[in-house]
């Protein structure tokens, strides 16, 4: 700083000084003094101010998906604070702690029951419980995520891959397991503040030659489960066709116990009205026998 400066900002802090300003004569005046003196004491307050302000730290501001753990000199508060501009007290750390669905992709060689190696790509979706982001930081940390999340989950992987045989992995039961896993999350995570969304199994590998042989039977399975629909659809054909056969005799039965003579000789005399009444010139003959039909001899439309 000037030398001149720090004798004037020296002289001005001195309360017997006088400013420079002047009166009317030329001479230099009381209150102009004090004036600039206010104006630099002023200036004094609102920097100090501004720099506890920053050091303090009263204000928070929490992102959206995150609430904010206070955190007052080891002293945490149960109270989280939800998105937004927070008040504080001051000198109080707040720490921001996500409360999103987030995915953790997983890539393990686990056995399998029958002792082959698999290699398996799982994702798990999971989420912060808002309620107890402030006992998770207390107990675990920020860092919840490396130290309780990804080691339960290739737990959980471990633990339910052992129990089932490769070829399930190639099934519809892929799903089961998938579901299973996460309920073995659920149960290594419970009361430690982790929600589980889903569990998915993404990938599964096999030694080639492994995966082929599985892949043949189960070839052959689907063409033995094919083979017993086919004989059951044709089962089921030849038990229809017996049914309409036992039909069509049943009816023959019913309809040779129905025709007497008596039905002949009326369906007879019916025939012959009908004939007699049409327009169209014919010939007609009549038998001379009890059970004689018309005969038409020849007759043009």
């Amino acid at each position: 700083m000037d030398p001149k400066m720090r004798e004037w900002m020296k002289q001005a802090l001195n309360p017997a000084w006088r400013g420079p300003g002047k009166d009317e004569k030329g001479g230099t005046t009381m209150d102009d003094g004090n004036k600039a003196r206010s104006k630099m004491v002023i200036v004094g307050v609102i920097v100090a101010a501004l720099v506890i302000i920053t050091i303090a730290n009263p204000i928070a501001v929490i992102p959206a998906g995150h609430v904010g753990v206070k955190d007052f000199f080891g002293s945490v508060s149960s109270d989280t604070l939800p998105p937004g501009l927070r008040l504080v007290v001051p000198f109080t750390r707040v720490v921001y702690m996500s409360v999103q669905t987030q995915e953790i992709m997983e890539k393990a060689e686990t056995p399998s029951r029958e002792g082959l190696i698999i290699d398996l790509e799982v994702s798990l979706l999971y989420r912060l419980d808002t309620d107890k982001a402030a006992e998770i930081y207390k107990k675990v940390g920020s860092d919840y995520k490396n130290v309780v999340v990804e080691p339960q989950f290739r737990s959980a992987i471990r633990e339910i891959t052992a129990s089932y045989d490769a070829k399930s992995l190639y099934s519809s039961e892929r799903n089961k397991i998938a579901g299973e896993m996460q309920n073995m999350f659920v149960q290594l995570t419970k009361n430690k503040g982790i929600i589980c969304d889903q569990v998915l199994l993404r990938k599964v590998g096999l030694p080639p030659v492994i995966a082929n042989a599985i892949q043949e039977k189960l070839k052959r399975e689907q063409e033995s489960e094919q083979m017993k629909f086919v004989l059951q659809k044709e089962q089921q054909e030849a038990e229809r066709k017996r049914i309409e056969a036992q039909g069509i005799t049943d009816f023959q039965k019913i309809v040779s116990q129905g025709l007497n003579p008596q039905l002949l000789e009326w369906k007879g005399i019916e025939a012959t009205e009908k004939l007699a009444n049409s327009p169209n010139a014919k010939i007609v003959v009549i038998g001379n026998s009890k059970n004689g039909l018309p005969l038409i001899l020849g007759g043009e439309k």
